[in-house]
């Protein structure tokens, strides 16, 4: 028998550490009987992992599993307060912040609205600030931050791409500014990519490996998630469909945002309430108010009011918009498919969601008349505010990896400051 390798109880230890936290996390408070059960280990093994987790202060005793036969057994869960992330959702009318805390609690959100020629380093510092303060904490406070803004920031150079309507954001130092602007870790990344984490880890794309994610609000974009990970391509344009060559369509050339010609010219929200005029179907009135907390503007709103009135009547000319938009969505879609194969496809954003089931089944026709394989077409589940869960699952996911992991020997300090309330995301 080889001998033991050097390290290897520590290691040991911290497996079984982790493997206790991810089940108080997916399951909630558990008995040490239950977790020794569902871990396989013993029960001596058992208390010594709460009791080094509960010193470590990343385990709290919640109570007792009282009202079953035979003594009431301590139950343990993970502490909410061990660390914090924030996450933030941009968007050319706002800046919505949240913070979430190590169950992924969202414990506030704090919302900035955008001016015209403002500052970005600002608007965020604001945001982030209004969401803290209103948690009763600091920004030291944060372990990690995530930011989704359209387009990507390109990894070679930091600067952001494919998103020209997004005033503010293209200084060649804004990565450094907010760098130096903020205390602790923050990364950037797509907000399509940041819907498709949220469905990954919440919704209607758990469990699976390789799946598209078709968005359409106040862009039209996909996300790629290939072997379970994001495909975010070199520059981190991997998924801009918007820019796509259609036919009947103009090419988008010398490409800064993909609003004159393309996949998105011919699915994109604005195309609706010209495709309606064509059809006869008559524009909801106020239709260019968007609802309260929305993080779109007027043309969305407009869109999103003339599918959810032909969805709910899919009969006559709102039938026939609803075909033509379901073609125009699986033109571009079929590419996709025919290039990436996925499991499922998961339809997403204000746009597609206002259809309904009457869009999704037309679109699924639509595809399997188009493509050469007709994945499977499911509705998101994240449907509040999935780019804002999608930026705090990504944070959580990196923070928990650090903090519990116990064998390292400067973990950070857990927060120990109280919260000043938990009011819902959604």
């Amino acid at each position: 028998m080889p001998a033991a390798t050097p390290g290897t109880p520590s290691l040991l230890r911290a497996m079984n550490d982790r493997a206790a936290l991810d089940l108080l996390l997916a399951h909630g408070p558990l008995s040490r009987t239950r977790i020794g059960h569902l871990t396989g280990l013993s029960k001596p093994t058992a208390s010594q992992v709460l009791a080094r987790l509960e010193a470590a202060g990343l385990v709290v005793a919640t109570g007792t599993d009282g009202g079953r036969p035979g003594p009431s057994a301590q139950l343990y869960a993970v502490n909410p307060r061990a660390a914090y992330v924030g996450g933030l959702d941009v968007t050319p009318e706002r800046i919505l912040a949240a913070v979430a805390d190590l169950t992924g609690t969202v414990v506030t959100t704090h919302e900035v609205r955008c001016a015209g020629g403002a500052d970005a380093v600002h608007q965020v510092a604001e945001a982030l600030d209004g969401a803290v303060e209103a948690a009763g904490l600091h920004r030291s406070d944060l372990h990690r931050v995530v930011v989704a803004t359209p387009g990507a920031f390109d990894p070679q150079t930091g600067r952001l791409r494919y998103a020209g309507h997004l005033p503010g954001w293209h200084s060649p130092t804004l990565l450094d500014d907010l760098a130096a602007a903020l205390p602790m870790p923050v990364a950037y990344d797509n907000d399509v990519n940041l819907a498709a984490v949220a469905e990954q880890r919440l919704g209607a794309a758990r469990g699976r490996e390789d799946f598209v994610l078709l968005w359409n609000e106040q862009g039209l974009g996909a996300a790629l998630v290939l072997g379970g990970r994001l495909h975010r391509g070199r520059t981190g344009g991997a998924g801009e469909v918007g820019f796509l060559p259609v036919p009947g369509r103009p090419l988008v050339r010398r490409v800064t945002r993909a609003n004159s010609g393309g996949y998105q010219e011919l699915a994109g929200v604005a195309a609706l309430p010209r495709l309606a005029a064509e059809l006869g179907v008559e524009t909801p009135s106020d239709t260019t108010a968007s609802p309260p907390g929305a993080p779109y503007g007027p043309a969305v709103a407009a869109a999103v009011a003339l599918l959810a009135r032909a969805a709910a009547a899919p009969e006559g000319a709102h039938l026939r918009f609803l075909q033509e938009y379901a073609t125009a969505l699986a033109t571009g879609l079929a590419s996709l498919v025919a290039v990436v194969d996925p499991e499922v496809v998961v339809l997403a954003g204000a746009a597609i969601s206002a259809g309904g089931r009457p869009l999704h089944a037309l679109l699924e026709a639509e595809l399997a008349e188009l493509a050469p394989s007709c994945p499977p077409l499911v509705p998101g589940e994240v449907l509040e505010r999935p780019v804002l869960h999608g930026a705090l699952e990504s944070a959580l996911a990196v923070t928990r990896d650090e903090v519990f992991d116990t064998s390292r020997p400067h973990r950070s300090t857990p927060v120990t400051v109280p919260p000043a309330g938990r009011p819902d995301m959604d």
